[in-house]
């Protein structure tokens, strides 16, 4: 027990490990839901398990919603089925990888964590305005990743369309036809059962995509939540007792900062010669970034 308590310590310290983080936090949400529903079930107290979920599921009316506006956030941390759970993970790994590699571990943060926020938001908007959902408002809420999954997805495949994965029984198809094929398959589904969670899908999808266009425009939209981070990281960070150096300067050494480094034509044209002797994949993490930075100043 303690040995799996530290592994999850060192995936929750391990830096730029956002990906694992955000699985790690939806895995535990769900068993410690399971757990709770055994425990509380066997003591004759489900309705008590009912109140905990109902504290965490968005609900579809605003007037509901203005009690617990938290619930934007917690419900896509939040799954109760084991498949429902397992496809987000599963779809959030091999896409978030993609985006992690391309954009950086925060910015895939920001991106997972902005496009919950407008699938819980577009979901709001169309139960309370469109009177066809508001008849169907009599369900307690929703709940789920697959927004911000939606958003993560959306976004990997507006980055990088033509990346192909190799699917089983299909062979290599290109990521961009996997997003448009789920994205086509929640429209059809937004007047079915899961009206909400597939409205949600929509608003995730949406916001993966305008969120890599503007980013290739040079808008940062989810620059807000880093700086929201960073004071939260600052604020609860040791400081270091005061001392003095002095260091002689180097004026013929310069620093690489990579969130503003701008790579030069020498280091573009040497990465283009990567790809062309051995192709994307052979390129590293920091290449990519740089290969993306450069696309955006042009």
């Amino acid at each position: 027990m303690n040995g799996l308590l530290d592994d999850f310590k060192g995936a929750f310290s391990k830096p730029n490990n956002g990906l694992i983080q955000i699985i790690l936090i939806n895995v535990i949400v769900f068993l410690v839901l399971i757990l709770l529903r055994v425990i509380l079930s066997i003591s004759e107290v489900p309705e008590v398990y009912s109140t905990i979920t109902n504290q965490l599921m968005i609900p579809p009316l605003i007037r509901n919603f203005i009690y617990k506006p938290w619930t934007v956030f917690t419900y896509f941390f939040t799954h109760e089925e084991i498949f429902h759970i397992l496809f987000n993970m599963l779809f959030l790994y091999w896409f978030g990888k993609l985006v992690d590699e391309y954009l950086g571990n925060r910015r895939l943060i920001n991106l997972y964590i902005l496009g919950g926020l407008a699938g819980g938001i577009i979901y709001l908007l169309i139960y309370n305005l469109i009177p066809y959902y508001q008849v169907r408002s009599s369900f307690p809420g929703m709940i789920g990743a697959s927004a911000a999954v939606y958003a993560v997805v959306v976004g990997a495949a507006t980055l990088m369309p033509n990346y192909t994965f190799f699917l089983f029984l299909l062979g290599p198809v290109r990521i961009k036809y996997i997003a448009a094929f789920y994205v086509i398959l929640s429209f059809a589904q937004s007047i079915g059962s899961n009206a909400g969670g597939n409205i949600a899908h929509l608003g995730g999808a949406l916001l993966g995509f305008i969120f890599v266009k503007q980013l290739k425009k040079g808008t940062d939209l989810g620059q807000p939540l880093t700086n929201v981070a960073e004071s939260i990281r600052k604020l609860f960070s040791r400081k270091p007792a005061m001392k003095v150096t002095y260091h002689r300067r180097d004026v013929n050494k310069a620093s690489y900062n990579p969130n503003s480094y701008t790579p030069n034509q020498d280091e573009i044209d040497a990465i283009l010669d990567k790809i062309s002797r051995s192709g994307y994949e052979s390129l590293t993490k920091e290449e990519k970034q740089k290969l993306f930075r450069a696309s955006q100043k042009n």
